[in-house]
């Protein structure tokens, strides 16, 4: 594996070197380092191996990675200024001409929701996490029975929930994607599962009926607590280029057990009270804990040999923190002028 990674990024050098143009250049990030691409291919495949290989694989790819988005970044500047120096050197511009009628172009905006998204991904994946997906109509069974939330569970009641006309529902949470993640893999894995939930409830700055999550699961031997905080801790730290002050508090939540709540500091009024964090200085970001053994059994897990944790984050609450955006309805506001500042 490690004879191959030195190919790929001996290979991959060599032909960012002979790149003439900007398309070129996209291209090949796309095919290495893409979502899709050679090096990330890798990268989600590092499950198969052993904990040292994973390792010392993992670390290796993320080395090449970085040399590799590097070495693009500066041939890009390159070649940009070769393109500049010959435009100003046979081209003359007519400053009279009109701006907007001869110049504007409009090539459309990624919605910053797509962005953490992809974020996201690439962060979990270098961590040997698999990127799952799962159907936005569930079914009772998946939506709540398989998560130990049975008819009549109290639970439900915290839930105001979409029905459809044939008793299924417009998911309420992405934890559905735990179960039927559950079902595909055999243990050890790390899986990750983002997609749009939804709930039927009043919206204000920081409740919205149509929301964002990414929901994340880790099954090996031994899973304790510490394991879940040393990931929340790397995630936040990678999102926000730096540490953020988090708090852990009891929550009860029936797929795990026992269940915490992790706050963040609100990096909106930086801790001292406002709309989005409802004057407290803090923003819940994700329920987490161990999952319940309960659930286990529901994706064919024995829960006396394998232990795990879960957690569920909230993608539009992290993008606000992120951007310092003071109201979670301006993501489906549908206007331009919002998506075109990202």
């Amino acid at each position: 594996m490690k004879e191959k990674l030195e190919l790929i990024k001996h290979n991959t050098l060599d032909a960012i070197s002979k790149c003439a143009s900007i398309d070129e250049l996209e291209q090949i990030r796309i095919d290495i380092v893409g979502r899709k691409g050679e090096l990330t291919s890798i990268l989600r495949s590092l499950k198969d191996l052993s904990p040292q290989e994973r390792g010392e694989v993992g670390k290796l790819s993320n080395v090449i990675k970085e040399t590799i988005n590097d070495a693009i970044d500066n041939r890009k500047n390159d070649v940009e200024r070769a393109l500049l120096t010959n435009r100003l050197s046979e081209e003359w511009i007519d400053v009279t001409l009109d701006k907007e009628s001869e110049f504007t172009s409009n090539n459309g905006y990624l919605h910053p929701l797509s962005q953490i998204q992809h974020e996201i991904e690439d962060i979990f994946t270098s961590m040997g996490f698999a990127v799952l997906d799962g159907p936005e109509v569930e079914t009772e069974y998946y939506n709540f029975e398989a998560l130990n939330i049975p008819k009549h569970h109290p639970a439900r009641d915290m839930q105001d929930t979409f029905w459809t006309e044939d008793n299924n529902l417009l998911r309420t949470h992405t934890s559905a994607i735990q179960v039927r993640g559950m079902e595909k893999n055999e243990p050890p894995f790390r899986v990750i599962g983002p997609g749009r939930v939804f709930r039927y409830e009043a919206t204000d700055a920081s409740h919205e009926n149509t929301f964002y999550q990414v929901e994340g699961m880790m099954v090996d031997k031994d899973i304790s607590v510490s394991n879940l905080i040393f990931f929340m801790k790397t995630l936040l730290k990678e999102i926000f280029k730096k540490e953020v002050k988090v708090r852990l508090r009891p929550g009860y939540f029936p797929f795990v057990e026992p269940g915490f709540e992790l706050d963040i500091n609100c990096l909106i009024c930086g801790g001292n009270g406002c709309s989005v964090c409802k004057q407290t200085g803090w923003v819940e970001l994700l329920p987490c804990g161990l999952v319940h053994p309960n659930v286990l059994k529901s994706g064919g897990i024995d829960p006396d040999k394998w232990s795990g944790f879960a957690f569920g984050l909230g993608l539009n609450r992290l993008v606000m923190m992120g951007y310092g955006i003071n109201d979670i309805r301006h993501f489906q506001s549908g206007d331009i002028r919002f998506v075109q500042q990202f």
